[in-house]
């Protein structure tokens, strides 16, 4: 098997809660690259940004690499979660700090399986290295057009390496289930749970279970009390705690122009401080 240089994985969600898609590449030193893709109905930009993870370290292994795994992400969320804050979520029951359930416990526990499958297979850790998204960065741009593509429904043209067997892409090798944590067989790797019941069932959600759809309800209202509080007292936040509060990358709030709108806000650039952009919230649907 050709080595596997590098991977690269981005996520993108549209509404976040919303219908959101994943994108990982490949790339093997013969020049050549494997992409993959997918797509929920019902996610977040975090966990798709996990989805496309846990996809590539699942190729990964399944294609007997024994050389180090270099993998890059715009997701500082996935990087922190994986190198430095799940082993305190183990330690503590996955619980966080503030002793509440820690979010998206499903696919960090697959991606910590993965982390220390892939480790344990090169002998190596897995080297996470950050990436600024839209920086022209062809690894990204790539995902993230890979990533938005399934979002909206209209998935681009994936370059498969026709070498590898896991190609027989058919309907007959898909399974609906797949145990947490499990490295699937090499036939199926290449296509993640979500993606298998979305070819079936394009706009379930029934696959994400009921505790992990009420988590992400829970962690929706936070959010919007949160954004509501910044509105009615006119804090002035930066542009990424502003993409923190909203889930999206932090370039992708400065790309959509001085005013727009989200939910029940109109976000409006007010100044720039040093090198950060300020913005404010304005409720517009004549909530106080």
């Amino acid at each position: 098997m050709t080595r596997i240089s590098k991977l690269y994985t981005d996520g993108a969600c549209s509404g976040n809660p919303g219908p959101g898609g994943w994108g990982s590449v490949a790339y093997f030193e013969d020049g050549s690259c494997h992409e993959l893709g997918g797509r929920d109905g019902a996610t977040t930009n975090n966990r798709m940004e996990m989805q496309a993870a846990i996809s590539a370290l699942r190729f990964f292994a399944t294609t007997d690499q024994t050389a180090p795994c270099v993998l890059y992400t715009d997701s500082e969320y996935l990087i922190k979660g994986i190198t430095q804050w799940v082993k305190s979520w183990k330690k503590k029951g996955w619980k966080t700090a503030a002793g509440k359930p820690v979010l998206n416990q499903d696919l960090w526990e697959t991606l910590d399986h993965l982390d220390r499958q892939v480790h344990s297979q090169t002998k190596t850790p897995i080297s996470w290295q950050h990436v600024r998204g839209h920086s022209g960065d062809l690894g990204n741009e790539r995902c993230d057009t890979i990533a938005r593509g399934f979002s909206s429904g209209n998935p681009p043209q994936l370059r498969l390496r026709s070498t590898i067997e896991t190609l027989e892409i058919s309907l007959t090798t898909l399974t609906t289930t797949d145990s947490l944590g499990s490295i699937p067989t090499p036939r199926d790797s290449h296509i993640s749970p979500m993606l298998e019941e979305q070819l079936i069932h394009p706009d379930s959600t029934e696959h994400i279970p009921r505790e992990v759809r009420v988590t992400a309800l829970n962690y929706l209202i936070d959010t919007l009390r949160i954004a509501d509080e910044v509105a009615k007292n006119g804090y002035l936040i930066t542009s990424s705690e502003l993409a923190d509060l909203m889930d999206i990358n932090a370039s992708a709030v400065t790309s959509r122009g001085d005013r727009w709108a989200w939910r029940n806000w109109i976000v409006s650039r007010v100044r720039r401080e040093g090198n950060q952009i300020l913005w404010q919230l304005e409720r517009v649907d004549g909530e106080s």
